[in-house]
């Protein structure tokens, strides 16, 4: 955030760390999506029920991790950030609406991924 009257700074506790991280992970989750984009596209012609599972069961274990990790800390950040700080009280409502997109998003990318992995490894199996 960045406000006409002070200096630059990250609204979650003035840590720089918490917005780089935020933004490192959309960048990230935005290229990943390509890249599994693609494999999505490769999918069917991998013949091994055990590389599709391998293929599918990374996809669900990196991103919980990765926006789990990300809703911790910036919740945690938010938590510790001190009135003060934001004396305009400007980008709040961005930095809950970041936070809630991150809890979200855990359970959100394990559902799509557990119907994905059902779909694909059971019944390609028939």
């Amino acid at each position: 955030y960045i406000s006409p009257l002070l200096q630059p700074h990250c609204i979650f506790n003035r840590n720089q760390n918490a917005c780089n991280y935020a933004v490192g992970m959309g960048a990230l989750a935005f290229l990943c999506c390509a890249a599994f984009m693609a494999l999505d596209v490769y999918f069917p012609q991998i013949s091994s029920v055990k590389d599709r599972k391998k293929a599918v069961l990374a996809d669900i274990a990196f991103w919980s991790f990765v926006w789990f990790v990300g809703f911790c800390f910036l919740a945690n950040q938010w938590q510790v950030a001190k009135p003060e700080d934001n004396p305009l009280k400007e980008g709040g409502d961005a930095a809950r609406a970041a936070i809630t997109f991150a809890f979200f998003s855990i359970f959100t990318w394990v559902c799509t991924d557990l119907i994905i992995y059902n779909s694909s490894v059971i019944f390609h199996l028939k």
